[in-house]
This record gives structure tokens, sequence and C-alpha cells, in this order.
């Protein structure tokens, strides 16, 4: 396994997502192995605010050098705001994928669909199972 930043407070899903829980308000992002894994991010269209997700639903793309990828929901939930500032520096993804780089913010998200997610020491197993 290479060297990537996977913090332990966190949720993941086998897509490369995060979810940061913050009361009944969601923080998510792509990891630091999704954004490797894309290269060069060049373009983020984020979601409509107030826009329902369902949990593993897509909800918004991010397109590299390389590809055009689904970012998928980790939870269920509205969404409530966007990081705007992917909108004119998308590769703040490839530098800090989990504080400035985060893409949205759910509410109205439901906890026990966390037992559907990994924890960090769970994704580290699973990413080095898929040879990341």
């Amino acid at each position: 396994m290479s060297n990537y930043k996977i913090p332990e407070s966190l949720y993941y899903n086998k897509d490369h997502e995060w979810v940061k829980i913050d009361g009944l308000k969601a923080i998510v992002g792509i990891s630091d192995v999704a954004q490797d894994l894309l290269t060069d991010i060049v373009f983020a269209e984020l979601p409509e605010i107030g826009k329902e997700l369902k949990q593993f639903g897509t909800a918004c793309v991010v397109e590299s050098v390389k590809s055009v990828s689904d970012v998928y929901s980790p939870l269920s939930g509205k969404v409530s705001e966007v990081n705007k500032e992917l909108e004119s520096a998308p590769e703040i993804i490839n530098s800090d994928p989990y504080e400035k780089g985060w893409i949205f913010k759910l509410e109205g998200v439901d906890e026990k669909e966390l037992k559907n997610l990994m924890t960090a020491e769970e994704y580290k197993k699973f990413i080095e199972k898929e040879g990341h």
C-alpha cells in the first residue's frame, strides 16, 4: 500500500468517497486514494443545493486529465452546501482531499446508514486487497 492518508475519524465506501459526521450533517469528499487514481482533477460538477441523494447514489462528477468519474454519496440526505471554491480551483481535491477539498455537505442524514460504510481500518484493508 502506498502512503495514502486515511483519517481515522472518517467513514469510507468502496468507491473511495469519505464522509465526516457533524451532528445531523455530513461532509463528503473523495479519498486520497481516489484523487491519486484520478490524477490531476480539472473540473468538478457540483450537485445542486436541495438535491435529495440516496446512499451510494450518484451525487456529482469530477473530471481529471485521465477520466470522468461519478462521485457517489456515502449517505442519504439533502445537499445543503457545496464547496464553491472547487468551481475555479478543482485541483484543491488533489492537494487537500480531506479538508479544503470537500465536495458537498448533506443534512438530514441517518447515522444508521454508517453501518454500510467502512471504518478507516476496514478501508485500509480494502485498498490493500485492491492493490493500491
